[in-house]
């Protein structure tokens, strides 16, 4: 008996703990949520695809190289009045033949537009990987934004919570009090209605966490997003030694790691190529054609179909062959080449401008990153002496009220002043980690350390 009711009680607590592990929901690391965004993004997987198109140009650049080799068959009848093939007297019969052959001809010299449209798509493809590379890094900011805004938004409710509790106390302290007449019951309903904001304070915070995880969830393109949650993870707020560096430092720095320039200097590249490639339908072009082929006619439709060679001599005896040289000399085109040599200038230029532009850009925001995040840590170290300062005076206020010399009210004014405090430093720390993960970017250091 005793043994049974011990199997009874080791299944139940094995069922318990089984139940438990079961229902606990995934925690995803900051690594694997920015990975998971990588592979699963839908910009992501778009510019994925614009890299297997510029694989695909490059190949048909170098088909270009390629001669292009074509066969030719064909069948035809003939019936009425006609020469015979045999005699050439005009004859009314219904002849029968086939026509077989192959083609082959290829550019010997275009002006270089080959060569030069194969170095565009080479071209090409590097700056697609650099625009796969640039989304994949507005992901993982995107990321590691939404991911610390949760952080930021759990510790925010855990803050809510706890001033819940204590004003929970203080409510059942307070009725005592009033019970032992030695406040009034007017303070008795202030402290209520502290309670009640508090709990309004917590729903808004509660409310806060779960946008910020659907957010997060759907920049993950996650289906089942009502159980997503993240691993609790420990962040400070040292100083980081990308603050030490000189911002021409950081810049010089970017202007060698940062994608957006690597664009626009690609793009450059390969608006000079097109220029090349209006400019060469300048020059004269020579190509090589070759050609063979045959034709038989058929037996079966002749009266005296014996005087018709067989096949295979048929095949030999007609066999003929062509080939030739072709050059093509532009003289007058409409100002087609003219104008398409300017348009593709054009297109020049204003790469040149963008990449001028793009260059001032980065200059602007790494040094406006750089004061951001100077300022972000100053914020931050304000924020945590107001805490200091606004935890004293809750203390001695606390103190005082609990012995009659403060009211609920002016108690009331002080301790939200502290819960704001709390929160306060709690937002300026997790600003000042995401602005110090951007200038780290800028500075070349990967957004996820592993």
């Amino acid at each position: 008996m005793k043994q049974n009711t011990k199997s009874r009680l080791l299944l139940a607590i094995t069922f318990v703990f089984s139940t438990f592990s079961f229902g606990q929901a995934k925690k995803w690391t900051l690594e694997e949520c920015v990975g998971y965004a990588i592979e699963h993004n839908i910009s992501i997987k778009q510019s994925t695809l614009d890299k297997q198109l510029s694989d695909i140009s490059k190949k048909d650049a170098i088909g270009r190289f390629l001669p292009s080799i074509n066969g030719q068959a064909s069948h035809s009848w003939n019936t009425g009045l006609s020469n015979d093939p045999l005699s050439g007297v005009k004859t009314n019969q219904t002849t029968e033949s086939s026509n077989f052959g192959a083609s082959a001809s290829v550019d010997i010299y275009k002006g270089l537009q080959n060569q030069n449209e194969l170095r565009k798509a080479k071209l090409s493809i590097i700056a697609s990987q650099y625009q796969l590379t640039k989304m994949q890094e507005d992901v993982s900011l995107n990321v590691v934004n939404a991911y610390l805004q949760i952080l930021f938004n759990k510790e925010n409710l855990k803050v809510q919570e706890e001033q819940l509790a204590y004003d929970k106390q203080q409510l059942e302290r307070s009725n005592e009090l009033v019970e032992a007449g030695v406040i009034p019951k007017g303070d008795l309903l202030d402290v209520k209605a502290t309670v009640a904001t508090d709990n309004q304070r917590l729903i808004a915070a509660q409310n806060a966490l779960l946008i910020s995880k659907l957010s997060l969830a759907q920049l993950l393109q996650l289906d089942d997003f009502e159980e997503f949650d993240i691993a609790d993870a420990d962040t400070d707020t040292e100083q980081s030694t990308i603050l030490m560096e000189d911002p021409k430092v950081i810049l010089r720095k970017a202007k060698e790691t940062r994608t957006d320039l690597k664009i626009a200097q690609t793009n450059v590249q390969i608006s000079e190529r097109e220029v090349k490639m209006a400019k060469g339908a300048y020059q004269p072009s020579l190509s090589a054609s070759y050609n063979i082929g045959t034709s038989i006619l058929h037996r079966n439709t002749l009266i005296d179909s014996n005087l018709i060679p067989s096949f295979s001599d048929q095949f030999k005896d007609n066999l003929g062959q062509n080939f030739g040289l072709s050059l093509n000399v532009p003289i007058f085109n409409g100002f087609s080449v003219r104008n398409n040599v300017l348009r593709s200038k054009i297109a020049l230029d204003r790469s040149k401008i963008a990449l001028e532009q793009q260059e001032l850009d980065l200059e602007r925001t790494v040094f406006t990153a750089y004061t951001d995040t100077k300022g972000a840590l100053k914020t931050h170290e304000a924020a945590v002496a107001t805490l200091e300062a606004r935890e004293g005076a809750f203390q001695y206020a606390k103190e005082r009220y609990e012995v009659g010399l403060m009211n609920v009210f002016d108690f009331n004014q002080t301790q939200t002043l502290y819960v704001n405090a709390q929160s306060e430093v709690l937002r300026t720390k997790y600003d000042y980690i995401f602005r110090t993960k951007i200038l780290e970017f800028y500075f070349g250091i990967p957004i996820i350390k592993k």
